[in-house]
């Protein structure tokens, strides 16, 4: 239990500080799509499997699913609280994103889900966000400030702390209520909260806005685990999964550089 610790605390701190180097260095709008890329949630639903069994995570990967309608919302209500006020407190906005992200969850715990019926719902809600993130502008960031070593230490650890706690409540939970955890968007948020108190929230905004597209490549990975993870295990299964999310986003990021010419 131990190694599993350590090792779900490296994993953490490794996709968030990626995240970190991709909005220092590339931008705000290529880290937003990256933040759809299934980081946290591979993360839960794998030591789902390694802890609980690979029936557990399948199961839990249908709700993740369904659960990406709550992260969609977290993300818009974050927006609005924000919207038109530079610098408005970081804490409101967490709170209210907070509160509107646990309230769709709670609605979505009570429904009874088949795999078609989260794709469902999931892909009709990244439409209709893409649509209301439709008037955004992407920002380039003006100014490029150096990660300092508290701000890098408090990114990291406090995504790996929400992923600790995912998975630990999980065996407590049940699965429906494991799967809508495994979609608390814990690399996005942590991401989120340090652009706003860094550089304001017009970057924020520009990751918010492309957050949807990047969102299919998670909607690929929980498809796939849900239906992989039993026959094939969860090493072979994960591998198969990320494959097919990247394959996602390489196939999402050709058909922006053709529109684009």
């Amino acid at each position: 239990m131990e190694n599993i610790f350590y090792i779900k605390l490296i994993l953490a701190v490794f996709s968030v500080l990626g995240l970190s180097l991709v909005v220092d260095h590339v931008g705000p709008r290529v880290a937003g799509v990256l933040s759809g890329y299934p980081i946290g949630a591979a993360i839960s639903l794998f030591f789902y499997g390694l802890e609980i069994g690979e029936e557990f995570a399948a199961d839990s990967a249908v709700y993740t699913l369904a659960g990406l309608v709550a992260t969609e919302f977290f993300v818009y209500v974050y927006y609005r609280a924000s919207a038109g006020i530079d610098r408005f407190p970081v804490v409101l906005c967490s709170l209210a994103a907070i509160s509107g992200y646990f309230m769709f969850a709670w609605l979505i715990h009570f429904l009874s889900l088949n795999r078609f019926f989260a794709v469902l719902i999931t892909v009709s809600s990244i439409f209709l966000f893409a649509r209301l993130f439709r008037r955004i502008e992407n920002e380039r960031l003006q100014r490029r400030v150096r990660l300092t070593t508290k701000i890098l230490l408090f990114r990291a650890f406090f995504s790996a702390s929400l992923i600790l706690v995912v998975t630990g409540a999980a065996k407590l939970v049940g699965e429906r209520w494991a799967g809508l955890f495994s979609a608390f968007p814990v690399t996005l948020f942590p991401l989120i909260l340090i652009v706003h108190i860094t550089y304001g929230i017009r970057p924020v905004h520009t990751i918010i806005k492309n957050f949807p597209a990047g969102l299919g490549s998670l909607v690929v990975y929980c498809l796939v685990v849900s239906a992989v993870y039993p026959p094939l295990g969860i090493y072979r299964g994960t591998a198969l999964s990320f494959l097919a999310a990247t394959l996602y986003l390489v196939a999402y990021g050709y058909l922006v550089s053709v529109r684009e010419r």
